[in-house]
């Protein structure tokens, strides 16, 4: 096994959060009345300091090639992380070994100057990655094609918005030829055709050997383009991996609730001799979650509860999903599948849906649900909950269909037979 490219040891990192007479959110107004006051009076303002460890004793290796995708919510420490290994930040304690030059892109302003042209700052950051103008110039005209901003190349980079700043910002860290590239959620401010382009830009760097380091709260952007991740989560690492294991690992810590109540509905009708009780969705580790993949199995278990006495024979079940504008997008029963129930016990049954690869794109939808029993219908319950679907690699290429292009996936091929 070759040397790794990147090697973290035991990183922290601590702040000192300064709070000033209960907290530090005054307004302009009350900090100025207050700094007022004690001068005439003399009062001392009273300070507090509280330790924040925003990293605590992180350690994982990442070999030439990888591409990580850093997750976590909001918090878990991933900017503080990119921020150390870009050298932005020093930790507090650990160390970081390095074997290759190194470009980031962490968040809008970084590594340009404001004052300097697109120009000037093409030349400054390749002279800072080492490179010569000579290096520079042979990259120069595939920079400004991919960021698009020939027509402002000599303004200032201070006059440019936030997306010709990023579109910029990544076309130079991506083209200077970097062994580390080191990307955070900045790509979020731009457009979705640019997000796409980048997310084939980093896969065509990786492609050539490089190493990509990623952060995204887009799961589907992270299961395209990386092929291990790093989980964080209150600063602290919870797991290292494949993107495959790591990624339903995380969606599931996400979950509020695993499982809908449907007891108390008052919005039911029917006759009562059958009822669902809950719903609740499992990944393809069979594990509880909220939030459904695209292209993964799923499956959906229903706790439905027959009446004492009831006669629960030829049962029907079905259930469906609606997209937000009330479009119903597929329906599923197990009268069409030849799966009738023809007798249920009374009390508690509990029935699994199976759904081998989920084509549903990426988004919320509506969940039906219906239940007959020998012709009449015992409950229905519309807007039962909401499924969570996050977009995914339907067709395992690498590629994520636009959402533009239908509601579900279908499994296809093209050959050519003449």
């Amino acid at each position: 096994m070759s040397s790794p490219i990147i090697k973290v040891e035991g990183i922290s990192k601590k702040y000192n959060l300064l709070h000033k007479d209960g907290g530090t959110s005054d307004s302009l107004i009350e900090s100025a009345s207050r700094w007022a006051r004690s001068l005439v009076s003399r009062e001392k303002t009273h300070e507090s300091r509280e330790e924040f460890w925003a990293l605590r004793d992180v350690s994982f290796e990442i070999q030439p090639g990888d591409r990580v995708g850093i997750i976590g919510r909001n918090g878990a420490g991933k900017s503080t992380l990119l921020k150390i290994l870009s050298r932005i930040v020093l930790p507090t304690s650990g160390r970081i070994e390095y074997d290759g030059r190194m470009a980031s892109l962490l968040e809008v302003g970084t590594g340009f100057h404001g004052d300097l042209s697109g120009r000037e700052n093409i030349y400054l950051n390749g002279s800072i990655l080492g490179m010569s103008k000579k290096e520079i110039d042979r990259k120069f005209d595939e920079i400004i094609d991919f960021a698009e901003v020939e027509k402002f190349l000599d303004t200032p980079v201070k006059r440019y918005s936030s997306g010709m700043y990023v579109r910029l910002a990544f076309a130079v860290a991506a083209h200077l030829e970097p062994e580390i590239l080191i990307v955070d959620e900045v790509l979020a401010v731009g457009d979705a055709a640019f997000q796409k382009k980048c997310l084939g830009k980093m896969r065509e760097v990786s492609g050539g050997g490089r190493t990509i380091l990623f952060v995204s709260h887009n799961m589907a952007a992270i299961q395209n383009l990386c092929d291990k991740c790093v989980y964080l989560k209150n600063g602290q690492l919870v797991d290292y991996g494949k993107s495959e294991l790591i990624i339903p690992q995380y969606l599931q810590s996400t979950n509020a609730t695993s499982s809908v109540d449907l007891s108390n509905r008052p919005d039911r009708m029917g006759n009562g001799k059958l009822r669902y009780k809950s719903f609740q969705i499992l990944d393809k580790n069979k594990q509880a979650t909220e939030h459904a993949m695209c292209g993964s199995p799923l499956y959906i278990d229903l706790d439905v509860d027959g009446a004492a006495g009831a006669n629960l024979s030829y049962v029907r079940l079905s259930v469906a999903f609606d997209d937000d504008y009330g479009n119903r997008i597929t329906h599923m029963g197990n009268d069409i599948t030849n799966q009738l129930f023809e007798k249920l016990p009374a009390g508690p049954n509990k029935i699994r849906i199976t759904i081998p690869k989920l084509p549903l794109k990426g988004g919320e939808y509506t969940v039906t649900l219906f239940a007959e029993v020998n012709g009449e219908i015992a409950d229905w319950i519309q807007e039962a909950t909401l499924l969570k679907v996050e977009a995914g690699d339907f067709y395992n290429t690498g590629k994520l269909p636009e959402s533009s292009q239908g509601s579900f996936y279908m499994e296809h091929s093209f050959e050519r037979i003449s």
